[in-house]
């Protein structure tokens, strides 16, 4: 069965769009990353619907949510429209699966209410971030072209990006990802502010390292079970850290390390992520 579209008001009134694909039992949240969409999950979610109440949220300035105009896309305002979303969904205590950006996002979650939360899923993303991955992303930033002549156009860029992605999943994500302007050309639907002032600015490396700090703590009181997944071609977790995760951190932590993924494990192997999935959510060997 498709998803349901719905319409949800986030914190600081902003409209945001998630799927939901079940209504029945405990709540399983997943939140995407970085340029993303809640449509990165359409290989995975569905597995998870017959046990769980499975939702997937286009966070604030991606997707069809809406562009903040104030260019407040930090953790903490990114987690309170977590909060507001559960609300109107009358969600109490749920599984919370975030990908890399939205791991971010979940951590700070995580800090806020640790009570409400089941079972955390942290997809390659850990307090500290590897800086090969870092480098990456950002000079995947700084050459970015936010319009395109057509689709696939676009999508012969995600295969420079996403080199582990099969082609077809990175069609879906190309249309996923832009609208098409009323002169013909597609646009990304990322907020072009996004990245404005992220890590910069003279108290930027401070601001860093308290936030890696405060990220550390967190995880170290989380009373419920988490699950670490880190792609093995991954420039983001690195495997120290993910190690540091689940041996030193987590009081009750798994890792699973997915072959044939880099950083977005989701789409590079879905199958695996799955199988990484279900072993934490559902109990399956």
């Amino acid at each position: 069965m498709p998803p349901e579209t719905l319409r949800l008001t986030g914190r600081d009134g902003l409209a945001l769009h998630a799927l939901e694909w079940s209504r029945e039992g405990t709540a399983m949240l997943f939140l995407h990353g970085f340029s993303n969409s809640c449509r990165v999950w359409d290989d995975v979610a569905p597995a998870m619907a017959p046990y769980y109440r499975v939702l997937a949220l286009d966070q604030r300035g991606h997707g069809d949510s809406d562009h903040d105009p104030e260019g407040r896309y930090d953790p903490e305002s990114m987690a309170g429209d977590v909060e507001a979303v559960l609300e109107q969904l009358g969600i109490g205590r749920l599984v919370l699966v975030g990908h890399s950006m939205g791991g971010r996002v979940s951590i700070e979650f995580a800090g806020l209410h640790p009570e409400r939360l089941a079972g955390l899923v942290l997809v390659d993303i850990g307090p500290e971030n590897d800086p090969r991955g870092e480098i990456r992303i950002r000079q995947d930033n700084e050459q970015q072209e936010w319009t395109y002549a057509s689709v696939e156009r676009y999508q012969r860029v995600l295969t420079r990006q996403y080199p582990e992605t099969a082609s077809d999943v990175l069609d879906r994500m190309a249309r996923h990802w832009t609208r098409r302007r009323d002169d013909g050309r597609f646009e990304l639907k990322l907020d072009t502010r996004f990245m404005a002032g992220r890590d910069s600015g003279p108290d930027a490396e401070a601001r860093r390292r308290e936030q890696t700090r405060q990220a550390w703590d967190i995880l170290r009181k989380l009373p419920c079970p988490t699950l670490v997944v880190r792609g093995a071609a991954s420039d983001i977790l690195s495997p120290d850290t993910a190690d540091e995760m689940v041996d030193e951190a987590l009081p009750d932590g798994t890792l699973e390390v997915v072959p044939q993924a880099a950083h977005s494990v989701m789409l590079d192997n879905p199958e695996g992520f799955k199988r990484a999935l279900s072993r934490f959510a559902l109990g399956e060997d």
